[in-house]
Formats: structure tokens, C-alpha cells, sequence
């Protein structure tokens, strides 16, 4: 066997403690290796329950603009303007704590590669409500831009959305630094106008229908509500069943606002370790697969700006919408690792040198580096590897 019984006992034993403890009602988690799938589900809810998977969407997305740069339908270094005029000839904030009219004019236009890379020259902007005047204006103008849980009742409609983004000075120059979330919001409307549809139906036609995802998208229907669970936040009701997922939303949000199944999620992952094959069918070729997966920060972009402190420090990475391990120093921290996790408590990474895909998807908010939920699942995951 290529996991251990004896491990697989002890990670559920884990995940059965954090669930009586409180940490969360109830939790799915999936480890595949090598063919072997194990599944356990804790608490109140179901394997086939839809939770709301938060930024686990950005390597979706991610998926999609790759399999479109395959289809000849886009460039990785071509300027975005031609479908995103609203981002032409932008300016730049002299600093971040500048007036909104003390700019200079960017150096180059903005590229699908930094959407995909989060070099757009612009992120989430984490700092106290008014902190500075452009961090004010972003939250007037209700965009959803990354400092706070997915709120799919709130942003406009995309034309709207982009407008209203346009009016904004980048942050910081194309290309000069990695800032979190609004690269793939902002990927999600240039993929539904490079496509001509709405990105749920790019993302159905590209990547959902082809491996079978059929409980996912960004709103459940009115007859599978009852698989959806409520999500808590800090103990205390975030979204209920019949909440902001129980419809469809203005602007589908590229960078959080997908609702998926473990099995769902599953296909996805287990198609990236295959190297693009799903079954016997081909999603992504094996190179576009590992420069999705391939870290494509400089040195100097390790040291985030503008986002938790630690978070990539020598040892992580970011590719096309997710991280990338580049050194050892967590148990479960193989170089070459991949995946991301979503702050309304899930979390997916892929070991490529392992071939081990795991899942753990909650209904319990929690940002992971922090969640001893996280880090018992993810060394529980690891020691239960047998050979």
C-alpha cells in the first residue's frame, strides 16, 4: 500500500478531536496516492456536501487562461489592453501612502502573466479601514478587492466592475511586486471577454464538464441547496444555506468565488499531478502543467508586500494561481509542492515528487498558517505516506 492504515487511522483520530473540540462542525478530507483514494468525512456533514471554497478558485481560473494560451486564444506577454481597455495607459502611485493624483505613468502595460503571477501592480491592501487615501477609495467603490471573505452579493456586474477598477493609480509598477487576490479578479474578466461567455460557462466549458466537476460554480441550485453547508466566521454565522451562494451573482469572482465538492475539487487536483491527463483524455499538456506549477518570482518578490509576514519567506513561491514549495521546512514542505488554500477553511496542494494529492475542506473561516486544524491535517497527511 502506498498509505499507511496505521497513519490513516491516526489522521482521522486527529480530525475527530479538532471536530469535538469545536474547531469546526464538521469536515471532508481527501488523501490520493498513487491510485489509492482515502476519504473521511467528520461531523455534520456528507462527502457530496458543497462548501464554498474561497480562493481555492484562483487555480482554476489560473487552469482556464492556461488552457486558453494553449488554444492559441491568448499570449502570456501580450498587453491585456485589447480586451481590458480599462486598464490602458496607467498610472502609478509615487507611494502607497500618496494622494490619488500624485502618480507617474507606469513603465509598460500590464500582461496576462502578471495577472496570473499577481504583478499586476495591485492587491490586497492589508491595513486598517482608511489607512491610506487609494485603500479608501477602492473600498468606496465596493469592488471586493481582496481585504476581507468573498461577499458575492457586493461587487457590480464585471463591465461595471472593471470601469470602476479602471478609475483606480496602480500601486505599484507592472511587474515590481507580488500583492495578493486582485490579479485573479481581474483575470476572471479577461477570460469571460477573451471567450465571449460568462466565466462560469468558460469554466464549465473548459475545465468542468471535461472532468465531471458537476457540483461546481458560483452559485448552488435551488434543488441541491440542501447539500450546501453554512459557513462560520469566528464562531459565528458567516453565510447560510440560502445566503449569498444560494444565487447567482453579479460578477463571478475568479479569485474566490467558487463552491465545489471534495470529489469535485478531486478531479482538478488529480488532473494537474497526471500532467494535464484525465482519464484517458488530455485537459492541459505536461509543459503547461509545470509552468503553471513553476515558482516565477524574483528573490526580491519573496518579500511580500502588503501581506502576512512569513508568508514566502526562502522556502515558497507563487506560479499561475498558486504556491509553489522551493525548499524544505515543514514536514509536509517538499520542494516542488503546489496548491493553495481558501480562508473560509479549506485547503489543496499537490506533491508531485510524492504522487500525493490531499484535500480538506470545513465550513469554519480560519487563515491555515495559523489553524492547528491545518497543520495536524497537512503532518498528518505526510506521516501516513508508506515506503
Amino acid at each position: 500500500m502506498s498509505l499507511s492504515s496505521k497513519g490513516l487511522s491516526r489522521l482521522r483520530d486527529t480530525l475527530t478531536r479538532h471536530v469535538d473540540n469545536g474547531d469546526c462542525p464538521g469536515l471532508v478530507s481527501v488523501v490520493h496516492r498513487r491510485g489509492e483514494t482515502h476519504v473521511d468525512v467528520i461531523g455534520d456533514v456528507r462527502r457530496d456536501t458543497i462548501f464554498r471554497i474561497s480562493s481555492m478558485t484562483k487555480p482554476i481560473t489560473a487552469a482556464l487562461a492556461v488552457a486558453l494560451v494553449e488554444q492559441g486564444r491568448l499570449r502570456l506577454d501580450d498587453p491585456v489592453d485589447e480586451l481590458l481597455p480599462e486598464l490602458a495607459d496607467r498610472r502609478v502611485l509615487t507611494s502607497i501612502d500618496a494622494q490619488l493624483d500624485d502618480t507617474v505613468p507606469a513603465n509598460r502595460a500590464i500582461t496576462l502573466r502578471d495577472l496570473l503571477t499577481f504583478r499586476l501592480g495591485w492587491g490586497g491592501i492589508y491595513a486598517p479601514p482608511g489607512t491610506y487615501p487609494v485603500q479608501a477609495a477602492a473600498a468606496e467603490l465596493q469592488l471586493g478587492l481582496g481585504d476581507g471573505p468573498p461577499q458575492p452579493g457586493g461587487p457590480p456586474e464585471p463591465d461595471e466592475w472593471m470601469r470602476r477598477f479602471g478609475t483606480l493609480p496602480l500601486l505599484h509598477q507592472p511587474g515590481e511586486r507580488w500583492m495578493y487576490h486582485t490579479g485573479s479578479e481581474v483575470l476572471g474578466v479577461l477570460l469571460a471577454r477573451a471567450t465571449g461567455k460568462s466565466l462560469g460557462e468558460a469554466l464549465r466549458e473548459h475545465l468542468f464538464e471535461p472532468l465531471g466537476m458537476i457540483d461546481t460554480g458560483f452559485h448552488v441550485p435551488e434543488a441541491q441547496l440542501g447539500r450546501l453547508t453554512v459557513s462560520y466566521s469566528e464562531g459565528k454565522l458567516f453565510d447560510a444555506v440560502d445566503g449569498q451562494w444560494s444565487r447567482p451573482p453579479a460578477f463571478e469572482a475568479g479569485g474566490g468565488g467558487l463552491v465545489a465538492t471534495a470529489d469535485d475539487y478531486l478531479a482538478f487536483a488529480t488532473m494537474l499531478l497526471a500532467n494535464g491527463k484525465h482519464g484517458r483524455d488530455r485537459i492541459l499538456s505536461r509543459p503547461a502543467v509545470r509552468l503553471m506549477t513553476t515558482d516565477h518570482l524574483t528573490p526580491g518578490q519573496h518579500a511580500t508586500d502588503g501581506f502576512w509576514p512569513g508568508f514566502f519567506g526562502e522556502h515558497r513561491g507563487w506560479g499561475f494561481g498558486v504556491q509553489v514549495v522551493t525548499g524544505r521546512d515543514q514536514l509536509w514542505a517538499t520542494p516542488g509542492r503546489y496548491g493553495w488554500d481558501g480562508g473560509l477553511g479549506t485547503s489543496w496542494h499537490n506533491d508531485p515528487a510524492e504522487d500525493l494529492t490531499a484535500i480538506l475542506l470545513t465550513q469554519h473561516a480560519a487563515f491555515p498558517l495559523h489553524w492547528p486544524l491545518y497543520l495536524d491535517f497537512w503532518n498528518g497527511v505526510y506521516a501516513a505516506l508508506d515506503d
